[in-house]
């Protein structure tokens, strides 16, 4: 059964975007597996991660885009802050750069979320252009 993760609690710790959980962490035991996804129906980024040999993931409602947005002005990757450790989520960065220029004015995600999108990273899709 595929796990979902809704990231509720982010900071910035020296540039670095640390992403944070409200669940049990004592049983998450993840590895960064480098994609992001969209949920368009919910207005969400999703960052794959592996899970005991399955995809599980890492939910990013629409209220943490504006972090997202400096994150790629940064060109950091976030971390995931789990169990006391601090999980790059590798390839973050990049990955959401190349979604976001796909999501640009392309109707198949849906008008609402294509609209959010162009809206919250406006910024960084006319830096591009």
């Amino acid at each position: 059964m595929r796990n979902i993760y809704l990231i509720e609690r982010y900071q910035f710790v020296h540039n670095d975007l640390h992403l944070s959980l409200n669940e049990n962490q004592n049983r998450i035991q993840i590895q960064p597996a480098g994609q992001v996804l969209t949920d368009s129906d919910h207005l969400a980024f999703i960052y794959l991660v592996e899970e005991a040999g399955e995809y599980s993931y890492l939910y990013m409602p629409d209220d943490l885009w504006p972090a997202l947005v400096r994150v790629l002005k940064s060109e950091r990757n976030p971390y995931l802050i789990l169990n006391e450790q601090k999980i790059e989520l590798e390839n973050f960065t990049e990955e959401l750069n190349m979604l976001l220029f796909n999501i640009e004015g392309n109707e198949n995600y849906g008008t609402t979320f294509v609209e959010a999108v162009e809206t919250a990273f406006a910024e960084i899709l006319k830096e591009e252009a």
